[in-house]
C-alpha cells in the first residue's frame, strides 16, 4: 500500500512539474513576444516591401487559355475494357503536356508559322476539372499573339507526339512478335523431329501393354510374398501343439487358408499329428485311470505297478512323436525361407523392367506435352499478329481539343494576395529570428526556469519594483511599507534562513554575492538584514566591497573610518560599527578606497574580525563584489558560514551564474541557496500578487470600482459640514 501512494504522489508531482513547464516556456514567450515584438514587425514590413517591389518590377504578361479532353477507356475487339487508374493517368498525361519535348516542338511550330518571328519565353500551367478528364492549358507569356499561337501549338503538339508513340510502340511489338514467331518455329520443329525419332524406335502401344501386364504380375509377387512373412512370422512365436491346434481348428486339407499355393505345406498338417495327438490322449486317458486307481490301490499293487510302466512307454512314444513334430516343422520354416528369397528375386527383376518401361513412357509424354506447349503458344502468337493491324489504328486514349487557344489577355496579378504572401513569410522569418534569439539566451525569466537550470535550493523570490524616477535607487523596506509584496518577499526568505532543513547549526556569519554587477546584491543584503533585526535579533551588516560599495549611502551615514581601515590600519572593529535608523541593525561602512582588498580579507585580521563580530551578534551579513569582477568574493568567502548567491531574473546569465557558483565550489564554499531576485510580478512562478489587496488595511481590500463610485455619490449628496 506504501509503495502505490509512493508511485501516485511521484505521478502528481511529474504532472505537476510537466504543467509548470509548459507554463513557464509559454510565460517565456509571451515575455519575449512583448519584448521583441517589433522585430515580427520590421519582419512583415519587409517581407510586405519585398514582394511589392517584385510585382512593381515584374514585366506585363498575357494568358491565353485552352482545353482538351483526354478520354482513357479502349474497347478492343474481343469486347473486353482496359481503364487505367485515374490518378496516374491524369499526371501522366499533364506532365507530358509540360515536357521539354512538346514545348520544344510548340516554340518550332510557332517560328516556322511566321518567319519573322523570334523565339519568346512562355510559361504553360496544366490542371484538371475534378472529376473529369478535361484538362485546362494556360500559357502565359509577354508578347499576345505568340502566347496564344504557343498554346494553339503545344495542344497540336501534344495530339500529335500521341499518335507517334502509338505507332513507334505497335511497329516494335508486330517486330517483337515477328521474332518471337519465327524462334518458336524451328523449336516446334525440332521436338516434332524428337518425337517422331522416339515413336521409331519404341512401341508406345507395347510399352503400355507391358506396363499394364508388368504392374499386375508384381503385385501378385508382392502378395505372395506379404502371405509368406505372415505365416512365418506366426510360425516363429507358436510352438507345435498351437500349431497342431490351429491346423485342427481351421480344417486346413493341401491348401492354405491364408491364401498360400496348393503345392506350399504348413507345419503341422504332415502324418505325424494324428499318431501325436493319439499318443497324448491316451497318456492323458492312463493318468486319469492311475489317478481313479490310486484312490482303492495302493502305489505297489500289481496294478499300479503295470499302470506306472505303461505310463512310462506311453511318455517315451509322445516324447518321440514332438521331436519328430518340431523337425517337420522346422523344416517347414526353412523352406518359408528359402520360398521368401526367391520371390524377393523375382519381385526386384520385375521392379527393374516395371521402371524401366515407366520411364519410356514419361519420355514419351514429357516430348509430347513440349510440342503442345510450344504449338498453343505459337497458336496465340499467330492469332494476335492477325489481329494487330486492326488494334493499331485503335487508340487507348481519345485526345480531343475542345477549346482552341483564346486570345491572349493582360494577366493580371493578385496584388493583395502576394502582399499577404510577403507579408506572412516576412512574419515566419521574424518568428525564426524571435526562436533563435530564445536559444541564444540563456537568462531565467521564471522560478520553474531556474529549478531546472540550477540544483541549488531557491531560498526567496524578490519581487522587481520600479523606482519613481529614473535612475534614482529604490528605497529600503520600512516597518509601515506600502509594498506588500517586497516586504513580504524578504520576510520569507528570512524563514528561510531561520528554519533551514539542513542538520547542525545555523549560519550566523552569511556572505552575500552574486555573479556579475547590477544583480540586485546590495538592495537585497540591506533589506534582508533589516528583515532579520525586525525580530530582534542583533545584526551586523559589513560593507565588504572595498573598491565600489555604498552602503553607507543607502543608509544615510558618513562614510569617516569602515571596514578598509579595520583590516589594513589596525582600527579596532567595534570603532567603526555604527548605528542605523533602524533597531538591533548596525552598518560597518566601506571606509577608505583601497585596491589590494583581496590581500586584506586573507590576512589573519579578517579571520579574527569575523570571530568576534559572530560572538557579539546574532547574525553578521557581508555585502562583496560580484564573483566575476573581483578575486574578492572567492579570499572571503571560506571564512564565512554561508554564502547566498543572488540571480537577477532577465538579467542574469544561467552560464556566467553556473561558472561563478563552480568557483566558489572549488574553494570549498559553502553556497546556502539561491535568492532569485527582481522576478516580474505577472511572472506564472510568482503568486504574492495575485494576493496584493490581501494586504490593504480593512475595509479598502474590499472596495471594487462600484463601491467606490456608491461612495463618492453619497459624498456628492451628503456633503461634510465645514
Amino acid at each position: 500500500m506504501s509503495r502505490m501512494n509512493d508511485e501516485a504522489v511521484q505521478a502528481q508531482h511529474d504532472r505537476t512539474a510537466s504543467k509548470a513547464h509548459f507554463h513557464a516556456r509559454i510565460s517565456r514567450y509571451g515575455n519575449l513576444l512583448k519584448e521583441k515584438w517589433w522585430v515580427l514587425t520590421l519582419g512583415a514590413l519587409v517581407g510586405l516591401a519585398i514582394q511589392g517591389g517584385i510585382a512593381w518590377k515584374q514585366p506585363p504578361s498575357y494568358v491565353s487559355v485552352g482545353r482538351m479532353i483526354v478520354s482513357i477507356k479502349l474497347a478492343i475487339p474481343e469486347g473486353s475494357i482496359y481503364t487505367e487508374e485515374l490518378s496516374n493517368f491524369l499526371g501522366t498525361q499533364a506532365e507530358l503536356m509540360r515536357s521539354s519535348e512538346v514545348l520544344r516542338r510548340a516554340h518550332a511550330r510557332v517560328m516556322a508559322q511566321k518567319s519573322d518571328q523570334t523565339y519568346r519565353p512562355v510559361s504553360l500551367r496544366v490542371t484538371v476539372f475534378p472529376k473529369t478528364t478535361i484538362f485546362v492549358l494556360q500559357a502565359i507569356g509577354g508578347e499576345p499573339a505568340y502566347t496564344q499561337a504557343f498554346l494553339q501549338a503545344s495542344m497540336e503538339e501534344y495530339s500529335a507526339l500521341k499518335r507517334e508513340m502509338r505507332t513507334q510502340t505497335s511497329d516494335t511489338t508486330v517486330a517483337g512478335l515477328t521474332e518471337e514467331v519465327l524462334r518458336l518455329q524451328k523449336d516446334l520443329a525440332k521436338t516434332d523431329d524428337e518425337l517422331a525419332q522416339f515413336q521409331k524406335t519404341n512401341g508406345i502401344v507395347l510399352f503400355q501393354e507391358q506396363a499394364n501386364s508388368a504392374g499386375a504380375y508384381l503385385a501378385g509377387l508382392n502378395n505372395r510374398m506379404a502371405v509368406l512373412k505372415s505365416e512365418y512370422e506366426l510360425l516363429q512365436l507358436l510352438t507345435l501343439d498351437q500349431n497342431i491346434d490351429r491346423r485342427e481348428n481351421s480344417g486346413a486339407a493341401s491348401s492354405d487358408t491364408n491364401g498360400l499355393p496348393k503345392n506350399t505345406m504348413v507345419a503341422g498338417g504332415d502324418r505325424t499329428d494324428p499318431e501325436y495327438l493319439r499318443a497324448k490322449q491316451q497318456l492323458l486317458l492312463l493318468k486319469a485311470e492311475q489317478e481313479e486307481l490310486g484312490k482303492y490301490l495302493k502305489p505297489k499293487h500289481p496294478k499300479m505297478i503295470a499302470m506306472s510302466e505303461e505310463l512310462g512307454r506311453r511318455e517315451g512314444l509322445l516324447k518321440i512323436f514332438h521331436d519328430q513334430g518340431m523337425e517337420q516343422l522346422q523344416s517347414k520354416k526353412e523352406a518359408l525361407v528359402l520360398q521368401m528369397q526367391n520371390l524377393e528375386k523375382d519381385i526386384k527383376e520385375w521392379n527393374g523392367k516395371a521402371l524401366d518401361v515407366q520411364g519410356r513412357t514419361a519420355e514419351f509424354q514429357r516430348l509430347k506435352a513440349g510440342s503442345q506447349r510450344i504449338q498453343s503458344i505459337y497458336d496465340r502468337l499467330l492469332a494476335t499478329m492477325q489481329t494487330l493491324d486492326v488494334n493499331k489504328e485503335i487508340s487507348p486514349e481519345s485526345v480531343t481539343i475542345y477549346e482552341q487557344a483564346t486570345q491572349a489577355l493582360p494577366d493580371r496579378p493578385d496584388l493583395p494576395k502576394q502582399l499577404a504572401i510577403g507579408g506572412l513569410v516576412g512574419l515566419f522569418l521574424g518568428v525564426l529570428l524571435l526562436a533563435l534569439l530564445d536559444r541564444l539566451d540563456d537568462r531565467m525569466n521564471s522560478f520553474t526556469e531556474l529549478q531546472e537550470l540550477f540544483h541549488e535550493d531557491v531560498l526567496g523570490q524578490i519581487p522587481r519594483e520600479r523606482g519613481g524616477r529614473p535612475g534614482k535607487q529604490l528605497g529600503l523596506i520600512e516597518p509601515d511599507d506600502p509594498r506588500q509584496g517586497l516586504v513580504e518577499a524578504y520576510r520569507n526568505l528570512r524563514s528561510s534562513l531561520l528554519f533551514m532543513a539542513e542538520s547542525g547549526e545555523r549560519p550566523r556569519t552569511i556572505l552575500v554575492t552574486s555573479s556579475v554587477p547590477n544583480d540586485g546584491k546590495s538592495f537585497t543584503t540591506s533589506n534582508l538584514a533589516i528583515a532579520m533585526a525586525g525580530t530582534g535579533a542583533q545584526v551586523l551588516l559589513v560593507d565588504a566591497d572595498l573598491r565600489k560599495g555604498a552602503l553607507n549611502e543607502r543608509f544615510g551615514i558618513p562614510n569617516n573610518v569602515g571596514l578598509s581601515e579595520v583590516l589594513g590600519s589596525g582600527l579596532k572593529w567595534e570603532e567603526a560599527v555604527q548605528p542605523t535608523r533602524y533597531n538591533n541593525l548596525f552598518l560597518i561602512p566601506r571606509g577608505a578606497f583601497t585596491a589590494n582588498s583581496s590581500e586584506l580579507f586573507l590576512s589573519e585580521v579578517t579571520r579574527t574580525f569575523l570571530k568576534d563580530a559572530s560572538s557579539k551578534y546574532a547574525y553578521v551579513l557581508l555585502d562583496t563584489v560580484p564573483v566575476m569582477a573581483a578575486d574578492d568574493v572567492t579570499s572571503l568567502a571560506p571564512y564565512v558560514d554561508g554564502v547566498l548567491f543572488v540571480v537577477r531574473a532577465v538579467y542574469t546569465s544561467a552560464r556566467v551564474a553556473r561558472a561563478s557558483l563552480e568557483a566558489l565550489y572549488h574553494r570549498q564554499v559553502r553556497v546556502i541557496g539561491l535568492i532569485f531576485n527582481a522576478v516580474p510580478p505577472k511572472s506564472v512562478t510568482y503568486y504574492y500578487y495575485k494576493y496584493k489587496d490581501y494586504y490593504r488595511p480593512y475595509g479598502v481590500a474590499g472596495k471594487g470600482k462600484k463601491e467606490k463610485k456608491a461612495d463618492k455619490a453619497q459624498k456628492a449628496e451628503s456633503p461634510e459640514p465645514k
